[in-house]
């Protein structure tokens, strides 16, 4: 008896009933169909329905068959690539020993004449016409196979993985996560091609399928446009590494126009003093974040350089207290980011109650954030939906500029780039110190 798809959760939607037992049932998806010839797959649990009538033990069981029946499939398909593509690189081995460029049939069919003849005459010279594998080789009968889009980013990323060496494992995340959630939406649109089938048709179908998406939802472009950069610099870097003849302007020209990155608003100096710094205003905060919602009040730090600080890069000994903003296992955002920042006002106060950092957000610097957004959203204490914790950096740079401090000090604090040449070794401790003394805050 067919199970009632009403009556059982979706996480069983491959149990059914038959004789009296559970068992294992699900449809041979159309990827795979090629590869498995069974259609509708079915497979007893063991388990008696009289035994389990809400189907919670045979739910187990039926879900461990499901992981192993996709890991069958993926074998199935890895192991069918693997051994197309050991064939394709062994023709094109064989082709350069011969002293030829390997070229797929297609390809040869549209060179000229004698292009061809001096391969057939090659295999005549060497007594190799009944050698299927080199005639393969010098007349492309191997086909280059490409991995389905699934297999995108895995494989991108292996090409990158010498250049992400510096990244912290929430650095590494970060970069995973956007380009990831765009291949699967190109997926969702497409379906799961293999590389090497898709088309500038299928780009300009994804394009529509994200319009459509924009139109309806009210989706920011921008997120569109991301995704559109991803899988290009991707797709790209796959080729450039494998050359398996991708279009390389499959996505020019595809971008929207009119997309808005969204603008963090500074604080009001004034509201930072009299809301936040207020007595209790952050109360409801744990004690780390509390701190460095201060400390980056005080010093303008972003906040995954002020979550992970710690014993090393906390130098309150020194004639000048002050932290250092250091690689410390972590990619800096710019060059110009690794400086040290003079410790004054609350901030001063702040590293002497927490000297050895903040361990609970040390590289997790996005919880930190999720967490004092959340809490300024719930107690009033932003002014509009587009102020936030990193508002406050703004606010510090905005402070600086308020007192007419020096461009080069302020980019120096900030970590931004100065626009001229760099000479010599820029501002002093002493300097800083100086110009952020006189905006540092007094708490009301």
């Amino acid at each position: 008896m067919a199970r009632d798809p009403n009556r059982y959760p979706r996480s069983r939607r491959h149990l059914t009933q038959h004789a009296g037992i559970w068992k294992f049932c699900r449809r041979v998806p159309p990827e795979f169909a090629a590869l498995d010839p069974r259609g509708i797959i079915r497979l007893s649990t063991g388990i008696r329905v009289d035994d389990d009538p809400r189907g919670i033990r045979a739910e187990r069981v039926a879900n461990r068959m499901n992981e192993e029946t996709e890991a069958f499939w993926k074998n199935l398909r890895d192991g069918q690539a693997d051994d197309a593509s050991r064939r394709y690189e062994a023709a094109r081995t064989r082709a350069r020993k011969m002293g030829f460029d390997y070229l797929d049939a297609a390809t040869l069919a549209t060179r000229p004449q004698e292009d061809i003849l001096q391969r057939i005459e090659r295999l005549i010279a060497d007594n190799k016409v009944d050698d299927q594998a080199t005639v393969v080789a010098l007349l492309g009968g191997e086909r280059q196979s490409t991995p389905p889009l699934s297999q995108l980013f895995e494989a991108y990323e292996s090409l990158m993985d010498m250049s992400l060496a510096d990244m912290s494992p929430d650095q590494r995340r970060k970069w995973r996560n956007p380009k990831q959630r765009a291949v699967q939406n190109l997926i969702s649109a497409i379906g799961n091609r293999p590389l090497g089938e898709i088309s500038r048709g299928d780009v300009l179908d994804f394009r529509s399928w994200w319009q459509s998406r924009i139109m309806r939802h009210g989706i920011n472009i921008t997120t569109a446009n991301k995704d559109f950069g991803h899988l290009n610099k991707m797709l790209r870097t796959i080729e450039q590494a494998h050359r398996f003849g991708l279009d390389r302007l499959m996505f020019s020209g595809i971008r929207f126009e009119g997309g808005v990155d969204g603008q963090r608003q500074a604080f009001d100096p004034a509201f930072v003093r009299d809301r936040l710094l207020a007595p209790g205003a952050l109360d409801g905060l744990n004690a780390e974040a509390g701190a460095i919602v201060l400390l980056i009040a005080e010093t303008g730090l972003r906040p995954s350089e002020a979550a992970n600080l710690n014993a090393g890069t906390i130098r309150l000994e020194e004639p000048i207290p002050h932290v250092q903003v250091r690689p410390d296992g972590r990619r800096m955002k710019t060059r110009q980011s690794e400086r040290d920042i003079p410790l004054v006002g609350i901030a001063l106060e702040t590293m002497q109650e927490f000297p050895r950092g903040f361990p609970r957000y040390q590289d997790n610097a996005a919880t930190l954030s999720a967490t004092v957004n959340k809490f300024f959203a719930e107690n009033d204490l932003r002014p509009s939906a587009g102020h936030s914790l990193y508002s406050l950096r703004h606010t510090f740079e905005d402070r600086l500029t308020d007192v007419e401090a020096p461009e080069k000090l302020i980019a120096s604090l900030m970590g931004h780039k100065y626009g001229r040449p760099k000479y010599g070794r820029g501002p002093k401790l002493d300097q800083k110190q100086k110009w952020m003394q006189q905006i540092c805050f007094a708490r009301p």
